[in-house]
């Protein structure tokens, strides 16, 4: 197996997992950083919700960016919903998305729709994301609608838990990183929300699953 570029990504963060409160293992939720641009401005509408969301003591908020992932374009010969993968990436892969409890997705509207990369990450999978929430964080001039609106339907698909926190983020191309960061500062009060609704939804399972 190669050792390094998206094995090591994906090995220390399934290895830094476990994250503990007072003793108690929390759930984990994934926030998927969905574009590979360079200048991209997914990483740092991530990097804002990850530390609104990083206020919560009982869920834990990962970064999983597919720059660093690095999937290319979804080759196994299998369908996914067997859950028989040929190559090593992918068994890597859904190794590190059936370990997250929920998933955030981050991405831009391209063309009324969403990036090619997002799509093609979620591809490779199916099992592992069923059952799972999921809530939808797009960006743009007209804060991305129609790449949620379309985004809806595949996650739909796969039979995940879509939140009822959902983000539309109004940001131009042409801010500056200190004016898109206060345009993002003005959805604390949506992030709180979404926070508040994960720790609803996972720790009330978990209370059930007992």
């Amino acid at each position: 197996m190669r050792i390094g570029g998206r094995f090591l990504f994906i090995w220390t963060i399934l290895t830094s997992s476990k994250i503990r409160f007072g003793g108690i293992q929390m759930k984990k939720v994934a926030i998927i950083v969905g574009s590979v641009r360079p200048n991209r401005r997914s990483t740092q509408v991530a990097e804002w919700l990850r530390t609104q969301l990083l206020k919560s003591n009982q869920v834990h908020f990962d970064l999983v960016d597919l720059a660093k992932v690095n999937l290319p374009m979804m080759d196994e010969p299998r369908l996914p919903f067997t859950g028989i993968y040929t190559h090593a990436k992918t068994r890597q892969w859904s190794t590190l998305i059936q370990s997250y409890d929920g998933f955030v997705f981050v991405f831009p509207q391209y063309n009324w729709g969403y990036p090619a990369v997002m799509k093609n990450a979620i591809d490779y999978l199916a099992k592992e994301w069923a059952g799972k929430p999921v809530s939808l964080v797009t960006f743009g001039g007209h804060g991305g609608s129609q790449a949620q609106l379309a985004m809806r339907m595949v996650v739909g698909g796969l039979k995940m838990q879509v939140m009822a926190v959902n983000l539309e983020i109004r940001l131009s191309p042409n801010d500056s990183l200190a004016v898109a960061d206060r345009r993002l500062h003005s959805y604390d009060s949506d992030a709180a929300l979404l926070r508040t609704e994960f720790e609803r939804r996972l720790t009330s399972a978990a209370g059930s699953a007992k």
